[in-house]
Protein backbone atom coordinates (compact mmCIF):
# COMPACT_ATOMS: atom_id res chain seq x y z
CA UNK A 1 0.00 0.00 0.00
CA UNK A 2 2.86 2.38 0.78
CA UNK A 3 4.37 1.69 -2.64
CA UNK A 4 1.07 2.55 -4.34
CA UNK A 5 0.71 5.78 -2.35
CA UNK A 6 4.23 6.84 -3.25
CA UNK A 7 3.55 6.03 -6.89
CA UNK A 8 0.54 8.36 -6.93
CA UNK A 9 2.62 11.29 -5.68
CA UNK A 10 5.77 10.79 -7.74
CA UNK A 11 7.06 13.04 -10.49
CA UNK A 12 5.74 12.33 -14.02
CA UNK A 13 9.25 11.51 -15.28
CA UNK A 14 9.56 8.83 -12.59
CA UNK A 15 6.27 7.33 -13.74
CA UNK A 16 7.50 7.41 -17.34
CA UNK A 17 10.58 5.43 -16.34
CA UNK A 18 8.41 2.87 -14.56
CA UNK A 19 6.17 2.59 -17.62
CA UNK A 20 9.26 2.00 -19.76
CA UNK A 21 10.23 -0.84 -17.41
CA UNK A 22 6.72 -2.26 -17.81
CA UNK A 23 7.00 -2.00 -21.59
CA UNK A 24 10.35 -3.79 -21.60
CA UNK A 25 8.91 -6.49 -19.35
CA UNK A 26 5.99 -6.90 -21.76
CA UNK A 27 8.39 -7.33 -24.68
CA UNK A 28 10.44 -9.98 -22.90
CA UNK A 29 7.30 -11.76 -21.73
CA UNK A 30 5.99 -11.84 -25.30
CA UNK A 31 9.27 -13.33 -26.55
CA UNK A 32 9.16 -16.01 -23.86
CA UNK A 33 5.56 -16.88 -24.71
CA UNK A 34 6.46 -17.07 -28.40
CA UNK A 35 9.19 -19.53 -27.48
CA UNK A 36 6.66 -21.59 -25.54
CA UNK A 37 4.24 -21.51 -28.45
CA UNK A 38 6.97 -22.70 -30.81
CA UNK A 39 7.87 -25.55 -28.46
CA UNK A 40 4.22 -26.60 -28.16
CA UNK A 41 3.70 -26.59 -31.92
CA UNK A 42 7.01 -28.35 -32.69
CA UNK A 43 7.49 -31.02 -30.00
CA UNK A 44 10.09 -32.84 -32.07
CA UNK A 45 12.44 -29.84 -32.35
CA UNK A 46 13.66 -29.60 -28.79
CA UNK A 47 17.05 -28.19 -29.81
CA UNK A 48 15.48 -25.27 -31.62
CA UNK A 49 13.19 -24.57 -28.65
CA UNK A 50 16.10 -24.54 -26.20
CA UNK A 51 18.10 -22.18 -28.41
CA UNK A 52 15.12 -19.85 -28.74
CA UNK A 53 14.86 -19.79 -24.96
CA UNK A 54 18.57 -19.01 -24.65
CA UNK A 55 18.22 -16.08 -27.05
CA UNK A 56 15.40 -14.71 -24.88
CA UNK A 57 17.72 -14.44 -21.89
CA UNK A 58 19.70 -11.65 -23.59
CA UNK A 59 16.77 -9.15 -23.59
CA UNK A 60 15.75 -10.51 -20.17
CA UNK A 61 19.10 -9.57 -18.67
CA UNK A 62 18.98 -6.15 -20.36
CA UNK A 63 15.49 -5.56 -18.92
CA UNK A 64 16.56 -6.56 -15.41
CA UNK A 65 19.53 -4.21 -15.63
CA UNK A 66 17.25 -1.36 -16.70
CA UNK A 67 14.79 -2.11 -13.89
CA UNK A 68 17.59 -1.97 -11.32
CA UNK A 69 18.84 1.36 -12.71
CA UNK A 70 15.33 2.82 -12.50
CA UNK A 71 14.94 1.58 -8.92
CA UNK A 72 18.23 3.20 -7.91
CA UNK A 73 17.12 6.61 -9.23
CA UNK A 74 13.63 6.42 -7.74
CA UNK A 75 13.27 9.33 -5.26
CA UNK A 76 11.04 7.25 -2.99
CA UNK A 77 13.87 4.76 -2.34
CA UNK A 78 16.63 7.32 -1.79
CA UNK A 79 18.07 7.37 1.76
CA UNK A 80 17.31 10.62 3.55
CA UNK A 81 17.82 11.84 7.14
CA UNK A 82 14.93 10.99 9.44
CA UNK A 83 13.54 8.04 7.50
CA UNK A 84 15.12 5.48 9.82
CA UNK A 85 13.27 7.01 12.77
CA UNK A 86 9.93 6.18 11.13
CA UNK A 87 10.95 2.63 10.24
CA UNK A 88 12.22 3.25 6.69
CA UNK A 89 15.80 2.11 7.00
CA UNK A 90 17.93 0.52 4.26
CA UNK A 91 16.13 -2.82 4.55
CA UNK A 92 12.66 -1.29 4.26
CA UNK A 93 13.73 0.94 1.39
CA UNK A 94 15.15 -2.02 -0.52
CA UNK A 95 11.90 -3.92 0.09
CA UNK A 96 9.95 -0.90 -1.15
CA UNK A 97 12.07 -0.79 -4.31
CA UNK A 98 11.48 -4.50 -4.86
CA UNK A 99 7.71 -4.07 -4.53
CA UNK A 100 7.63 -1.09 -6.91
CA UNK A 101 9.74 -2.95 -9.45
CA UNK A 102 7.61 -6.07 -9.13
CA UNK A 103 4.41 -4.06 -9.73
CA UNK A 104 5.82 -2.47 -12.90
CA UNK A 105 7.15 -5.72 -14.34
CA UNK A 106 4.01 -7.69 -13.42
CA UNK A 107 1.97 -5.12 -15.31
CA UNK A 108 4.14 -5.67 -18.36
CA UNK A 109 3.89 -9.47 -18.06
CA UNK A 110 0.10 -9.31 -17.94
CA UNK A 111 0.05 -7.10 -21.04
CA UNK A 112 2.31 -9.60 -22.80
CA UNK A 113 -0.02 -12.48 -21.90
CA UNK A 114 -3.12 -10.66 -23.14
CA UNK A 115 -1.42 -9.63 -26.39
CA UNK A 116 -0.11 -13.13 -26.99
CA UNK A 117 -3.49 -14.77 -26.40
CA UNK A 118 -5.18 -12.16 -28.59
CA UNK A 119 -2.82 -12.66 -31.53
CA UNK A 120 -3.20 -16.43 -31.21
CA UNK A 121 -6.97 -16.10 -31.42
CA UNK A 122 -7.67 -17.29 -27.88
CA UNK A 123 -9.29 -13.93 -27.03
CA UNK A 124 -11.95 -12.62 -29.40
CA UNK A 125 -13.79 -9.38 -30.00
CA UNK A 126 -10.82 -7.09 -30.75
CA UNK A 127 -9.11 -5.98 -33.98
CA UNK A 128 -6.39 -8.27 -35.37
CA UNK A 129 -7.83 -11.20 -33.42
CA UNK A 130 -5.85 -14.29 -34.39
CA UNK A 131 -3.71 -12.31 -36.83
CA UNK A 132 -0.60 -14.36 -35.96
CA UNK A 133 -2.26 -17.67 -35.10
CA UNK A 134 -0.06 -19.80 -37.31
CA UNK A 135 3.10 -17.94 -36.37
CA UNK A 136 2.44 -18.34 -32.61
CA UNK A 137 1.50 -22.01 -32.74
CA UNK A 138 -2.22 -21.64 -32.14
CA UNK A 139 -2.86 -25.22 -33.28
CA UNK A 140 -1.22 -26.63 -30.14
CA UNK A 141 -2.49 -26.20 -26.56
CA UNK A 142 -0.58 -23.71 -24.42
CA UNK A 143 0.58 -25.10 -21.04
CA UNK A 144 -0.74 -22.61 -18.49
CA UNK A 145 1.73 -23.50 -15.75
CA UNK A 146 4.69 -23.11 -18.11
CA UNK A 147 3.36 -19.78 -19.40
CA UNK A 148 2.94 -18.38 -15.88
CA UNK A 149 6.39 -19.63 -14.91
CA UNK A 150 8.01 -17.88 -17.86
CA UNK A 151 6.08 -14.68 -17.20
CA UNK A 152 7.25 -14.69 -13.58
CA UNK A 153 10.94 -14.69 -14.58
CA UNK A 154 11.22 -10.96 -15.23
CA UNK A 155 9.31 -9.79 -12.10
CA UNK A 156 11.18 -12.16 -9.80
CA UNK A 157 14.61 -11.39 -11.24
CA UNK A 158 14.01 -7.63 -11.36
CA UNK A 159 12.59 -7.40 -7.84
CA UNK A 160 15.39 -9.50 -6.36
CA UNK A 161 18.13 -7.60 -8.18
CA UNK A 162 16.63 -4.22 -7.18
CA UNK A 163 16.40 -5.22 -3.52
CA UNK A 164 20.01 -6.43 -3.47
CA UNK A 165 21.30 -3.36 -5.33
CA UNK A 166 19.61 -0.86 -3.03
CA UNK A 167 20.46 -2.76 0.13
CA UNK A 168 24.17 -2.55 -0.74
CA UNK A 169 23.98 1.11 -1.79
CA UNK A 170 25.93 3.46 0.50
CA UNK A 171 24.02 6.02 2.49
CA UNK A 172 24.52 9.14 0.37
CA UNK A 173 22.61 11.30 2.82
CA UNK A 174 25.18 10.67 5.53
CA UNK A 175 27.96 11.91 3.29
CA UNK A 176 26.31 15.15 2.17
CA UNK A 177 28.62 17.45 4.06
CA UNK A 178 31.69 15.42 3.28
CA UNK A 179 31.01 15.64 -0.47
CA UNK A 180 31.31 19.41 -0.38
CA UNK A 181 35.10 19.16 0.28
CA UNK A 182 36.10 17.34 -2.94
CA UNK A 183 37.80 14.31 -1.35
CA UNK A 184 40.58 12.28 -2.97
CA UNK A 185 39.58 10.26 -6.05
CA UNK A 186 38.35 6.72 -5.60
CA UNK A 187 40.78 3.86 -6.20
CA UNK A 188 40.90 2.28 -9.62
CA UNK A 189 38.34 -0.49 -10.30
CA UNK A 190 39.81 -3.96 -10.14
CA UNK A 191 37.95 -5.55 -13.06
CA UNK A 192 39.99 -4.26 -16.01
CA UNK A 193 42.43 -7.22 -16.28
CA UNK A 194 39.59 -9.73 -15.98
CA UNK A 195 37.56 -7.81 -18.56
CA UNK A 196 40.42 -7.78 -21.06
CA UNK A 197 41.06 -11.48 -20.49
CA UNK A 198 37.40 -12.45 -20.97
CA UNK A 199 37.08 -10.29 -24.09
CA UNK A 200 40.16 -11.90 -25.61
CA UNK A 201 38.90 -15.35 -24.63
CA UNK A 202 35.53 -14.65 -26.24
CA UNK A 203 37.14 -13.56 -29.49
CA UNK A 204 39.36 -16.64 -29.45
CA UNK A 205 36.37 -18.95 -28.91
CA UNK A 206 34.53 -17.33 -31.82
CA UNK A 207 37.57 -17.74 -34.09
CA UNK A 208 37.93 -21.39 -33.09
CA UNK A 209 34.22 -22.12 -33.60
CA UNK A 210 34.22 -20.47 -37.03
CA UNK A 211 36.50 -23.16 -38.47
CA UNK A 212 33.54 -25.56 -38.73
CA UNK A 213 31.05 -22.94 -39.96
CA UNK A 214 33.10 -21.16 -42.63
CA UNK A 215 30.64 -22.06 -45.38
CA UNK A 216 27.81 -19.91 -44.04
CA UNK A 217 27.36 -16.81 -41.98
CA UNK A 218 26.45 -17.00 -38.33
CA UNK A 219 22.66 -17.44 -38.12
CA UNK A 220 20.67 -15.29 -35.74
CA UNK A 221 17.11 -16.30 -34.62
CA UNK A 222 15.16 -17.75 -37.50
CA UNK A 223 17.73 -20.52 -38.07
CA UNK A 224 18.19 -21.68 -34.47
CA UNK A 225 18.98 -25.27 -35.33
CA UNK A 226 22.20 -24.25 -37.09
CA UNK A 227 23.41 -21.88 -34.36
CA UNK A 228 26.87 -22.97 -33.16
CA UNK A 229 26.85 -23.02 -29.37
CA UNK A 230 30.56 -22.20 -29.25
CA UNK A 231 29.95 -18.92 -31.11
CA UNK A 232 27.16 -18.04 -28.68
CA UNK A 233 29.53 -18.75 -25.80
CA UNK A 234 32.20 -16.58 -27.40
CA UNK A 235 29.84 -13.66 -27.84
CA UNK A 236 28.70 -14.04 -24.23
CA UNK A 237 32.29 -13.99 -22.96
CA UNK A 238 33.04 -10.91 -25.03
CA UNK A 239 29.99 -9.08 -23.66
CA UNK A 240 30.85 -9.98 -20.06
CA UNK A 241 34.43 -8.89 -20.61
CA UNK A 242 33.40 -5.49 -21.95
CA UNK A 243 31.03 -5.00 -19.00
CA UNK A 244 33.84 -5.81 -16.56
CA UNK A 245 36.37 -3.64 -18.37
CA UNK A 246 34.04 -0.63 -18.68
CA UNK A 247 34.72 0.86 -15.20
CA UNK A 248 38.47 0.47 -15.59
CA UNK A 249 38.51 2.09 -19.03
CA UNK A 250 36.35 4.94 -17.71
CA UNK A 251 38.77 5.43 -14.84
CA UNK A 252 41.68 5.59 -17.28
CA UNK A 253 39.78 8.20 -19.31
CA UNK A 254 39.60 10.33 -16.19
CA UNK A 255 43.35 10.00 -15.62
CA UNK A 256 43.98 10.83 -19.28
CA UNK A 257 42.07 14.09 -18.94
CA UNK A 258 44.27 15.14 -16.02
CA UNK A 259 47.56 14.40 -17.77
CA UNK A 260 50.08 17.09 -18.79
CA UNK A 261 49.30 20.22 -16.76
CA UNK A 262 45.50 20.13 -16.59
CA UNK A 263 43.49 23.27 -16.15
CA UNK A 264 40.52 23.64 -13.82
CA UNK A 265 38.01 22.25 -16.33
CA UNK A 266 40.13 19.24 -17.27
CA UNK A 267 40.95 18.56 -13.64
CA UNK A 268 37.29 18.67 -12.63
CA UNK A 269 36.18 16.51 -15.58
CA UNK A 270 38.86 13.92 -14.93
CA UNK A 271 38.20 13.76 -11.19
CA UNK A 272 34.48 13.26 -11.74
CA UNK A 273 35.12 10.47 -14.26
CA UNK A 274 37.39 8.71 -11.80
CA UNK A 275 34.81 8.99 -9.03
CA UNK A 276 31.95 7.80 -11.26
CA UNK A 277 33.85 5.03 -13.03
CA UNK A 278 32.06 2.24 -11.16
CA UNK A 279 28.62 3.81 -11.55
CA UNK A 280 28.63 4.59 -15.27
CA UNK A 281 31.49 2.41 -16.53
CA UNK A 282 29.60 -0.87 -16.48
CA UNK A 283 26.55 0.47 -18.40
CA UNK A 284 28.95 1.96 -20.96
CA UNK A 285 30.66 -1.40 -21.31
CA UNK A 286 27.31 -3.14 -21.83
CA UNK A 287 26.33 -0.61 -24.49
CA UNK A 288 29.66 -1.22 -26.24
CA UNK A 289 29.01 -4.97 -26.13
CA UNK A 290 25.55 -4.55 -27.65
CA UNK A 291 26.75 -2.15 -30.34
CA UNK A 292 29.69 -4.37 -31.25
CA UNK A 293 27.35 -7.36 -31.58
CA UNK A 294 25.03 -5.28 -33.78
CA UNK A 295 27.89 -4.10 -35.99
CA UNK A 296 29.18 -7.66 -36.32
CA UNK A 297 25.72 -9.00 -37.17
CA UNK A 298 25.25 -6.28 -39.78
CA UNK A 299 28.58 -7.17 -41.35
CA UNK A 300 27.63 -10.85 -41.41
CA UNK A 301 24.22 -10.27 -42.96
CA UNK A 302 25.20 -7.57 -45.43
CA UNK A 303 23.69 -8.65 -48.75
CA UNK A 304 22.54 -11.97 -47.34
CA UNK A 305 19.36 -13.81 -48.23
CA UNK A 306 18.15 -14.42 -44.65
CA UNK A 307 16.30 -11.36 -43.38
CA UNK A 308 15.84 -10.62 -39.72
CA UNK A 309 12.54 -12.00 -38.46
CA UNK A 310 10.02 -10.04 -36.37
CA UNK A 311 11.04 -11.72 -33.12
CA UNK A 312 14.70 -11.00 -33.83
CA UNK A 313 13.82 -7.36 -34.47
CA UNK A 314 11.82 -7.19 -31.23
CA UNK A 315 14.67 -8.71 -29.26
CA UNK A 316 17.20 -6.33 -30.81
CA UNK A 317 15.00 -3.31 -30.04
CA UNK A 318 14.60 -4.46 -26.45
CA UNK A 319 18.33 -4.98 -25.94
CA UNK A 320 19.34 -1.71 -27.59
CA UNK A 321 16.61 0.29 -25.89
CA UNK A 322 17.17 -1.16 -22.42
CA UNK A 323 20.95 -0.78 -22.50
CA UNK A 324 20.74 2.80 -23.78
CA UNK A 325 18.08 3.65 -21.20
CA UNK A 326 20.19 2.06 -18.47
CA UNK A 327 23.15 4.22 -19.44
CA UNK A 328 21.04 7.39 -19.40
CA UNK A 329 19.50 6.42 -16.06
CA UNK A 330 22.92 5.71 -14.56
CA UNK A 331 24.10 9.11 -15.80
CA UNK A 332 21.10 10.67 -14.06
CA UNK A 333 21.99 8.82 -10.86
CA UNK A 334 25.54 10.11 -11.10
CA UNK A 335 24.25 13.66 -11.58
CA UNK A 336 22.07 13.31 -8.49
CA UNK A 337 25.00 11.97 -6.48
CA UNK A 338 27.24 14.94 -7.29
CA UNK A 339 24.52 17.61 -6.93
CA UNK A 340 25.89 18.73 -3.55
CA UNK A 341 29.43 19.00 -4.91
CA UNK A 342 28.22 21.08 -7.87
CA UNK A 343 26.28 23.33 -5.52
CA UNK A 344 29.33 23.80 -3.32
CA UNK A 345 31.46 24.76 -6.32
CA UNK A 346 28.88 27.31 -7.43
CA UNK A 347 28.75 28.80 -3.94
CA UNK A 348 32.55 29.12 -3.97
CA UNK A 349 32.34 31.18 -7.18
CA UNK A 350 32.95 28.60 -9.88
CA UNK A 351 31.25 29.69 -13.14
CA UNK A 352 28.38 27.56 -14.37
CA UNK A 353 29.96 27.55 -17.84
CA UNK A 354 32.97 25.70 -16.42
CA UNK A 355 30.73 22.96 -15.05
CA UNK A 356 28.99 22.61 -18.41
CA UNK A 357 32.35 22.50 -20.19
CA UNK A 358 33.52 19.74 -17.84
CA UNK A 359 30.39 17.73 -18.63
CA UNK A 360 30.93 18.13 -22.37
CA UNK A 361 34.59 17.18 -22.01
CA UNK A 362 33.68 13.98 -20.18
CA UNK A 363 31.27 13.01 -22.96
CA UNK A 364 33.87 13.73 -25.65
CA UNK A 365 36.62 11.66 -24.05
CA UNK A 366 34.28 8.72 -23.45
CA UNK A 367 33.11 8.73 -27.07
CA UNK A 368 36.66 9.15 -28.36
CA UNK A 369 37.86 6.10 -26.39
CA UNK A 370 34.89 3.73 -26.48
CA UNK A 371 33.78 4.26 -30.10
CA UNK A 372 37.01 2.94 -31.70
CA UNK A 373 37.14 0.15 -29.11
CA UNK A 374 33.61 -0.94 -29.99
CA UNK A 375 34.30 -0.87 -33.73
CA UNK A 376 37.55 -2.82 -33.36
CA UNK A 377 35.95 -5.57 -31.27
CA UNK A 378 33.03 -5.80 -33.71
CA UNK A 379 35.37 -6.23 -36.66
CA UNK A 380 37.44 -8.81 -34.82
CA UNK A 381 34.30 -10.72 -33.88
CA UNK A 382 32.92 -10.72 -37.44
CA UNK A 383 36.20 -11.38 -39.28
CA UNK A 384 36.58 -15.13 -38.62
CA UNK A 385 32.87 -15.77 -39.27
CA UNK A 386 32.88 -14.13 -42.69
CA UNK A 387 35.94 -15.94 -44.05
Amino acid sequence: MLALRLARGTHPLVLVRRLLVAAASAGVGFLLLCTLGYASAHPGQSTGSVLRLLWCFVPLVATVQFAVAVARTDPSTRPRPGLSSVGLGPVRLSALAAVSTAVSTLLGSMVALLLFLHLRGDLTGLPFDGGAAEFLGAGAPLPLAAALTLLALVPLASATASALALRSRPDTAAGTHASEELPAPAPAPAGLPWGVALTAAGLAVEAYASRDTAAHAFPLPGRFDATPMAVLAGWSLTAIGLALAGPGVTYLCGKLLQAVRPGAVRLLAGRVLMDEARRIGRPIGVVCAVLSAGIAATALYAGGERPFGPLTALGAVLVLGCTAATLLTSALEAKQARAHTAGALLRMGAPAAALRAATALRAVILIAVFAPLTWAIARLAALPLTK
